[in-house]
């Protein structure tokens, strides 16, 4: 009796694998035929069964619902999320499916990859996270989606998210650093780079290109602590920031972007001084670029150094004549001794003396205006939106008699204003 019972129940089971594997393939079927609804309504009824099947039965219902979602989502971002978990217990029951899914399992990046730009340029951070979140989970081999996760992360404010993303990374040695092959285009004489070195040998032989190179893209692992200890200090937790930092930089001391990092973390903190120390030292590894010098105008305002100040925010304007910020924050220095001349000036009293030292205070502060015009006037050139410029402009021209200009500056600061 027992033994009956036994074949039964054999037989039972076989019958259940059965059916299930024949809707899988109805299912596979349908996919082919792009009839993605009705392979969804195959896979319905199998999953039912699904407790019982062994883990290729599985692993073939997963990666079959992973092509129907995915065709049946569009830009649907809970198919395509769907689509991609589905994929992925596929791939974790049987790794030796991607390769026969590679070109689903790329779709399906690309669509989640290219809505999340979208959605970033749109600032829809959150949902730009989600997607390429989706997108490194889907093999979680590409650490590039999950590196551009946590910058979305950190663009919508969700820190404890971007920790996260950014402590995996780290924790998988992640860098960033990436071999590119490169070649010189012989008429243009711009170095290019080439997806692959197959492709880059292959223009080589055209003769259109010439001078092949291998060079290595610079390392992220500075920027991920840098913008970890940034949220360290944002939240107030000054100790797990510093000693990120210390660790770091042990590791790295010549690293700029840990410098970098070094240095914002002491700004944030009020360390002005390390700031511009460390600042210093980064200046002397890229002497070209504005924004260092800028900076360090900025910290040497802050610590009272205003001729040094002058100077590096002059350094800035001499790399980029454009540089808007500086043009305005020269202005702002040659007009930073004005409460103390009014205030002086206000205080005198009716002697010939006072009225003479009146008169000098009065010239100085004349000359003050004279001197800042200039650079606010290229600034309101650069960028004529810039309501802060046309206030000062407006006041020195008042000062300095200019009522032509001081009603032109009026004018144009009263429409900028009713347009909000």
């Amino acid at each position: 009796m027992k033994t009956r019972i036994l074949i039964t129940g054999l037989a039972f089971v076989s019958a259940i694998s059965f059916g299930q594997k024949k809707e899988i393939k109805k299912a596979e079927k349908a996919v082919k035929s792009n009839e993605y609804s009705e392979a969804l309504t195959y896979l319905n009824e199998a999953e039912s069964l699904l407790g019982s099947a062994d883990n290729d039965t599985k692993a073939q219902f997963y990666a079959v619902k992973g092509q129907a979602l995915y065709g049946n989502g569009g830009t649907d971002f809970t198919k395509l999320k769907a689509s991609a978990e589905s994929f992925g217990k596929a791939l974790t029951l049987d790794p030796n499916m991607e390769s026969d899914l590679g070109e689903q399992l790329q779709k399906l990046r690309a669509a989640l990859i290219n809505g999340a730009i979208k959605d970033q340029n749109a600032q829809q951070y959150k949902l730009a996270t989600e997607k390429l979140y989706t997108s490194y989970m889907v093999t979680k081999k590409d650490t590039s989606d999950l590196y551009f996760a946590a910058g979305n992360a950190v663009n919508g404010k969700d820190y404890d998210t971007a920790l996260n993303y950014y402590q995996m990374l780290l924790d998988k040695g992640y860098t960033g650093a990436t071999k590119e092959y490169v070649a010189t285009n012989k008429e243009t004489g711009e170095v290019e780079a080439f997806e692959t070195e197959n492709l880059r040998n292959i223009s080589l032989k055209t003769g259109e290109f010439i001078k092949p190179e291998v060079r290595v893209t610079e390392s992220r692992k500075g920027e991920i602590l840098r913008n970890m200890t940034l949220i360290y200090i944002e939240r107030g937790d000054n100790e797990k920031a510093m000693a990120l930092m210390k660790t770091a930089r042990a590791e790295n001391p010549t690293d700029v972007f840990l410098m970098r990092a070094d240095a914002d973390m002491s700004y944030k903190m009020g360390d002005i001084a390390r700031y511009n120390e460390l600042m210093e030292k980064i200046v002397a590894t890229d002497p070209e670029n504005p924004e260092i010098y800028f900076n360090l105008g900025i910290s040497n305002d802050q610590l009272g150094n205003k001729e040094k100040a002058m100077d590096y925010y002059t350094k800035a304007l001499e790399l980029n004549p454009e540089y808007e910020a500086a043009l305005i924050n020269i202005a702002a220095l040659k007009l930073s001794g004005e409460d103390k001349l009014v205030e002086e000036m206000n205080n005198l009293g009716n002697s010939s003396a006072d009225n003479k030292r009146y008169d000098e205070l009065k010239n100085d502060r004349l000359n003050s205006y004279k001197e800042a015009l200039p650079y606010l006037e290229k600034a309101y050139k650069i960028n004529s939106s810039n309501q802060n410029v046309l206030k000062y402009l407006m006041n020195i021209y008042g000062q300095i008699g200019e009522d032509a200009k001081y009603k032109d500056a009026k004018t144009k600061l009263e429409a900028l204003e009713a347009k909000g």
